[in-house]
């Protein structure tokens, strides 16, 4: 069992990694290999709706000069899907938005290649807004019939500067008891 972590967060080492790194060290504590994408900061294309997707079905957008290709593979491969970023103007940074809907498209045209995998966004949020940027990455997961996995709070953790996010005590035991419940379901969908 395999999860990728995409972090769209500008930030390599901030609050976005500080809590995918926190996730993805419990998983791979349950047996789970992990593997974390970093995508925030670097130049990707927006979502054209050229429809090329469905044209080509090759898993691919036509968009081929980004790093959203190689996560869209990455993603296909995987039994899991984390999809981290920060809260920009209570949303997902524009890196995320890009992945989000080239990947959903992509998956779409191409016999819907997400559907029954678990997913689950992690947002990083100096005060206000994640719940917005929360339901942006869920919306991806509910259209191309993914499992959404919650824990026991929305998955979110505060912090302004880089780090303060591991100050955040119920932040942090969320993406444990994230990671525990992904655990639980992939190992389950695994058993069939």
């Amino acid at each position: 069992m395999k999860v990728v972590a995409i972090n769209g967060s500008p930030r390599k080492e901030g609050n976005t990694a500080a809590m995918l790194k926190r996730l993805t060290s419990k998983l791979e504590a349950e047996g789970i290999e992990t593997e974390t994408i970093h995508i925030g900061g670097k130049k990707v294309h927006g979502c054209t709706a050229c429809m090329k997707c469905f044209e080509n079905k090759n898993s691919q957008c036509i968009f081929d000069d980004d790093a959203i290709n190689e996560c869209i593979t990455k993603m296909k491969e995987a039994d899991g899907i984390v999809i981290g970023s920060p809260t920009y103007f209570a949303d997902v940074t524009t890196e995320t938005k890009a992945l989000i809907d080239r990947a959903g498209y992509v998956s779409l045209a191409n016999g819907g290649f997400f559907a029954r995998k678990a997913g689950a966004a992690v947002v990083a949020v100096r005060r206000a807004g994640a719940v917005h940027a929360y339901d942006s990455i869920n919306h991806l997961f509910g259209i191309t019939s993914m499992v959404t996995v919650g824990s026991s709070y929305w998955n979110l953790g505060v912090g302004l500067h880089p780090g303060d996010v591991n100050e955040d005590e119920e932040g942090m035991s969320t993406m444990d008891n994230l990671a525990s419940n992904m655990a639980w379901l992939l190992k389950k969908i695994n058993s069939e």
